[in-house]
């Protein structure tokens, strides 16, 4: 019997070296390929944006871990769409990722919006870069002061958004709802910086967006923060009404909390980078393991904290399980947010 326990043993033993050796192999030889290699990294915005420079701040450090050349490539339409498009139909052959705006991704797969031909659950997912803390903006010249003199505005609230089915525009069309909010959204900017100018004229009286590019508005005394995303608030913004905390209150709290959750959700999926599905597997792998190795490298956190931009990491896996809860909606919930993004309530 203990001759056949110690064979036991030296077969595992054995299959498992078998396995250890095959995933080495498997590295070097996705180590190999990228060697040399030109990596396209699809960026669905104009330059100068969160993304464009979260992109171009991360690619060195690509370049370190891959032994590839990393060239940003930058494709603005559709709210982003155009780029997430793009990067779903490329070559499955791991030259082609690129930076998403998630949330917006998703509840344009949601609703159907017309071009959305990509499906969130299969892009292959290296990993996502930072979720964004959302934040509500007025301009300081406007006659909003408050989160409850938006809600008690007596005239409709100009609010600033960039392409339909883009953050900004879900944001605003899935919130103000919520809270009865007299407003109109004006869409079609070509990105949050447009959209921001447009409040400085006076065009426009507000506009959602992420705390890391309101903070220089308000740093300037551009404009001021009313309201954020977070379930408790952020200790960025102790003094800022929370979403939830202002929905807690309302009459029909019950009936609004689910759409919020999801929301929420929506949030979580923040800005990923992925390629299109049917990356092989060993070169995902390879390119999973590069993101993890460019987002920790202390040389690219102290440039992020430097420059005042947020990390928030999650893996390639942990991005399938959180693209899956964001899309995975009770039907209720996935007709409210629908109906929200497509201007029917």
């Amino acid at each position: 019997m203990r001759r056949d326990f110690l064979k036991g043993i030296a077969v595992c033993l054995v299959a498992g070296a078998t396995l250890a050796t095959a995933g080495n192999a498997w590295a070097e030889d996705a180590s190999a390929f990228y060697k040399g290699k030109v990596i396209n990294w699809i960026v669905p915005y104009n330059p100068g944006g969160g993304y464009d420079e979260y992109s171009r701040a991360i690619a060195p450090y690509m370049e370190k871990y891959t032994g590839a050349r990393v060239d940003i490539e930058n494709m603005p339409g559709a709210g982003g769409m155009k780029g997430a498009n793009e990067i779903f139909d490329a070559p499955a052959d791991g030259l082609t990722v690129g930076i998403m705006n998630g949330s917006a991704m998703v509840t344009n797969q949601l609703s159907g919006i017309e071009g959305a031909r990509y499906k969130i659950g299969e892009f292959s997912y290296l990993g996502r870069m930072v979720a964004d803390l959302r934040v509500l903006v007025v301009g300081t010249s406007s006659p909003y002061k408050t989160f409850d003199d938006v809600v008690a505005s007596k005239q409709p609230v100009l609010l600033g958004a960039t392409g339909l089915g883009g953050s900004t525009y879900v944001d605003a069309v899935i919130t103000g709802p919520a809270f009865g909010i007299d407003q109109k959204v004006v869409h079609g900017f070509n990105n949050s910086s447009d959209v921001r100018q447009a409040m400085l004229r006076g065009d426009i009286q507000g506009m959602w967006g992420s705390l890391g590019s309101a903070i220089q508005g308000v740093e300037d005394g551009e404009h001021v923060i009313v309201l954020q995303s977070p379930k408790k608030r952020s200790a960025q913004l102790p003094d800022v009404p929370s979403v939830f905390e202002k929905a807690a209150a309302l009459p029909n709290a019950e009936a609004v909390m689910p759409v919020l959750d999801a929301w929420d959700a929506l949030n979580a999926v923040g800005r990923p980078v992925a390629g299109p599905p049917g990356i092989p597997e060993d070169r995902l792998a390879f390119l999973r393991d590069a993101f993890q190795k460019a987002m920790t490298d202390p040389e690219f956190v102290k440039l992020m904290a430097d420059t005042e931009r947020d990390l928030d990491y999650a893996s390639g896996a942990d991005m399938e399980q959180i693209a899956k809860a964001a899309t995975d909606l009770a039907p209720d919930v996935h007709d409210k947010i629908v109906a929200a993004i497509r201007g029917d309530i």
